[in-house]
C-alpha cells in the first residue's frame, strides 16, 4: 500500500509541471523492488494558504509523504527514500535552480491493525496483461 502524497505551495502552479512531477515520482516508485504496484497510488495537493521561511512571495515548497504498510526493514525504507528524494529533486531542479524552494520528504509507516483497506485493482491489472 504504498501511497505518495505530493503538497505543494500554490505559487508552483505556473512555474511547475504538476502532472510531470506526479507521473514522474509515480514511475521511480514502479521501478522500486518493494513497493507493489497494484497498492501504489501518488496524488498532488495544491495549498493555497501557507507561509514559507520569511514569507516572500517567492518562496515556494514541496513536500512528499511516503506512505507504506508496515512490516519493511529501516534499510529497505531508507533506500526507498533515497531513491525517490533522488528522484524529486532531480524532477524540481528546473524550479529550484532558479527561485528558493524547499524541499522535504518524509516516510509514515502505518500500523498494520490500524487501516482498512478494499482494492480489486491487481484482477483488472492481470486481465490487461
Amino acid at each position: 500500500m504504498p501511497h505518495q502524497i505530493i503538497e505543494y505551495s500554490a505559487n508552483l502552479e505556473s512555474h511547475l509541471d504538476i502532472q510531470g512531477l506526479v507521473d514522474g515520482l509515480h514511475q521511480t516508485a514502479m521501478e522500486m523492488d518493494g513497493l507493489p504496484v497494484g497498492g501504489l497510488r501518488t496524488r498532488a495537493v495544491c495549498r493555497e494558504r501557507y507561509q514559507v521561511a520569511d514569507q516572500h512571495l517567492e518562496n515556494a515548497f514541496v513536500h512528499v509523504i511516503l506512505k507504506l504498510g508496515h512490516g519493511r526493514s529501516l534499510e529497505k525504507q531508507k533506500t526507498f527514500g533515497e531513491e525517490i528524494f533522488a528522484s524529486l529533486c532531480h524532477l524540481l531542479e528546473p524550479v529550484s535552480s532558479v527561485s528558493p524552494l524547499a524541499i522535504s520528504f518524509e516516510i509514515q509507516e502505518i500500523h498494520a491493525e490500524l487501516t482498512w483497506k478494499k482494492n480489486n485493482l491487481r484482477e483488472y491489472m492481470k486481465s490487461r496483461e
